[in-house]
C-alpha cells in the first residue's frame, strides 16, 4: 500500500479503509467523552479539529455544549447546529477564527478540547497551540488529539527517496515531512508527543494508534463482507498495540 495513498484521505483506492477509519475515530471519541470527569452532566467542549471533521457534531449529539472553531477562508466551513433532545437551543456553535491562538476564550473555559483532523500536524509550531489549549482548559480538563505518526512520515520520505533525511529522522527533535499535496506535515513519535504536551502543562494519560489494522487488511475484509464494519471497529477498539504502529496516533492528556 503506497504511503501517498494513506496520506491522502480523498484517495479512491482506499475508500473502504477511510470508511473504517472514520468509524473508529467516532467510536474512540465517544469512549473518550465517557471518560471525562463529570461526563454524567453536560460539559463545555472546544473543538479545533481540521476541516471536514464531525467530532463537534458527535459531542453535541451526546448532550454536551460545543464551540467549533474553524479557520477563515476556503478551508473553513460552517458546522450544522445540533439540537437538544427537545429540539431547541442548539448545543453546537461555530466561530470563524485563527485556531493557532485562542485568546478570545477565557482561561479555564473548557472542560475538554478536541483536536482531531491532524491539527497538531498541520500547525508546525504546535507548542504555541498546545499551551493555548492548556490555558483554556479547567484544572484536570482533558484534551483528545490525533497526529500523523513517525511511521507514516518515514513511509512518505522513503516513497519520495529522501534517504539522508530518513536516516537522520530517529534523532530529530522535530520531524517535518514534505507531504504529497505540497504541504509540510509535522510527524510525531511517543517521545515527541510526551515532550510537546508536557511543555504546555499537560500530562499524557495514554497514546495509541488510530488503527492497528492495516489498510490492506481492512480493504480486503470489507471487500468480502461490507456488513462486517461494526465487528471490525469493535475488534479494533479491543486490539492492543504500542505506538510504534499506525499511520496516526491518538493521544489523551490532562491539564495539571
Amino acid at each position: 500500500m503506497q504511503a501517498s495513498a494513506i496520506a491522502a484521505p480523498d484517495s479512491g483506492s482506499l475508500a473502504a479503509y477511510w470508511r473504517f477509519h472514520r468509524a473508529v475515530a467516532r467510536a474512540q471519541l465517544v469512549s473518550w467523552l465517557a471518560e471525562l470527569d463529570g461526563a454524567d452532566r453536560p460539559l463545555r467542549l472546544l473543538d479545533i479539529s481540521g476541516p471536514g471533521e464531525r467530532a463537534a457534531q458527535v459531542a453535541a449529539a451526546a448532550g454536551h455544549t460545543v464551540l467549533r472553531v474553524v479557520a477563515p477562508g476556503p478551508a473553513g466551513h460552517a458546522a450544522e447546529p445540533a439540537a437538544n433532545a427537545d429540539g431547541h437551543q442548539p448545543r453546537l456553535r461555530t466561530l470563524t477564527a485563527d485556531g493557532t491562538g485562542l485568546e478570545f476564550l477565557a482561561g479555564g473555559w473548557a472542560d475538554g478540547v478536541i483536536v482531531e483532523g491532524r491539527t497538531l500536524s498541520l500547525h508546525l509550531a504546535a507548542e504555541t497551540l498546545v499551551s493555548e489549549i492548556a490555558r483554556v482548559l479547567r484544572p484536570s480538563g482533558r484534551v483528545l488529539a490525533c497526529v500523523d505518526s513517525l511511521v507514516l512520515g518515514m513511509a512518505v520520505l522513503a516513497e519520495q527517496h529522501h534517504w539522508p533525511e530518513l536516516a537522520d529522522l530517529p534523532h530529530a527533535e522535530v520531524v517535518l515531512v514534505p507531504w504529497p499535496d505540497g504541504t509540510i506535515t509535522r510527524c510525531y513519535g511517543r517521545e515527541q508527543l510526551l515532550e510537546l504536551f508536557a511543555g504546555g502543562g499537560l500530562d499524557v494519560t495514554w497514546i495509541r494508534p488510530r488503527t492497528v489494522f492495516s489498510p490492506s487488511t481492512v480493504s480486503y475484509l470489507l471487500g468480502r463482507d461490507p456488513a462486517s464494519l461494526p465487528r471490525l471497529v469493535n475488534a479494533e477498539l479491543r486490539a492492543r498495540a504500542d505506538d510504534s504502529v499506525g499511520a496516526q496516533l491518538v493521544v489523551s492528556a490532562r491539564r495539571r
